[in-house]
């Protein structure tokens, strides 16, 4: 796939960078974040959003792609699976599985209409359009019959899912019994406390909840998050952090290749600077990122339902 055409002007959408960056009575939805995120990724051949998965990469491009086959190796896709992608983005990891991993179907599902737009382009341009259909609809509502996919996987978007809880009562009923859940997750590393220790490592994650739309149910860690997981019917789980493989290369990728930051808005890019001024401990201390597995079960009772939103 070629490099993707970017914004040829870079102060597009300034108002809403100033608003959403420093106002701090200013918040944005997801869909809102992405559609002023726009195509401006820090990546240069792709479109990837993800923060990377940096154990063998030596690259932003590397490092995404990574991210992408590590969770498809997690979910062990392969031919014969109908895979569901929540949140897909700009449709690179589902032609990338397409082409690597080679499932029979890959059924993706995204709320921000410009990159389900711009995500199909790119799929017809690679030929992919009779194995991926990507479509606009909520990960917490998902518009398919019970037991539909074998695989279901969510690349660094659960977070925003109001709730991520939801989310996993949805996976649970459309999956076939057997079928597997994977998703790359960014939590909080411990519960908020009123210790000053834990202010210092709530602080960091209650800055990134607050400008990244992460509902406040969603602030939990791992025996948390594997419970609730547990909780909605599913065996087999494991959530495995792998933080030191995410954030502190990427922050030291970054502070020596500034070219990346240059197809930034130059309002994130400025942004980008100030923070890597100070070290990765401190920029994420307090946030853990996790690889999150389970399975539904053989042979599948009901989970325990969660009341109306």
């Amino acid at each position: 796939m070629s490099p993707p055409d970017r914004p040829r002007e870079p102060w597009r959408g300034t108002a809403g960078y100033l608003n959403w960056l420093f106002n701090p009575l200013h918040g944005l939805d997801a869909p809102g974040i992405y559609e002023l995120l726009s195509t401006s990724s820090a990546t240069e051949q792709g479109l990837y959003l993800n923060l990377g998965y940096w154990q063998r990469a030596t690259n932003i491009d590397e490092a995404s792609e990574q991210l992408a086959r590590l969770l498809a190796g997690a979910a062990r896709m392969g031919p014969g699976d109908r895979v569901l992608d929540c949140g897909f983005g700009f449709g690179d990891q589902d032609i990338l599985w397409a082409r690597s991993f080679r499932p029979d179907q890959i059924v993706g599902l995204n709320i921000t209409r410009s990159q389900v737009v711009l995500a199909r382009q790119r799929v017809a341009e690679a030929g992919l359009a009779h194995r991926i259909d990507l479509r606009e609809g909520s990960a917490t509502a998902i518009p398919f019959d019970p037991a539909s996919f074998d695989l279901v996987v969510a690349v660094e978007c659960a977070f925003h899912f109001r709730t991520r809880e939801r989310f996993f009562q949805e996976v649970w009923r459309v999956l076939r019994p057997g079928g597997r859940l994977v998703t790359a997750d960014i939590i909080p590393m411990v519960p908020a406390a009123a210790t000053a220790e834990g202010r210092r490592y709530s602080l960091p994650w209650r800055l990134i909840a607050a400008k990244f739309a992460i509902p406040a149910e969603n602030a939990y860690p791992r025996p948390v998050y594997a419970s609730k997981l547990t909780g909605s019917g599913f065996d087999a789980v494991q959530v495995e952090s792998i933080r030191e493989a995410v954030y502190t290369p990427l922050h030291h990728y970054l502070r020596s290749h500034p070219s990346s930051l240059r197809r930034l808005h130059p309002l994130a890019r400025l942004a980008a600077r100030f923070a890597l001024q100070f070290d990765a401990d401190i920029v994420y201390r307090g946030l853990d990122y996790v690889l999150a597995t389970a399975v539904k079960p053989a042979a599948a009772g009901q989970p325990v339902a969660l009341p109306p939103a």
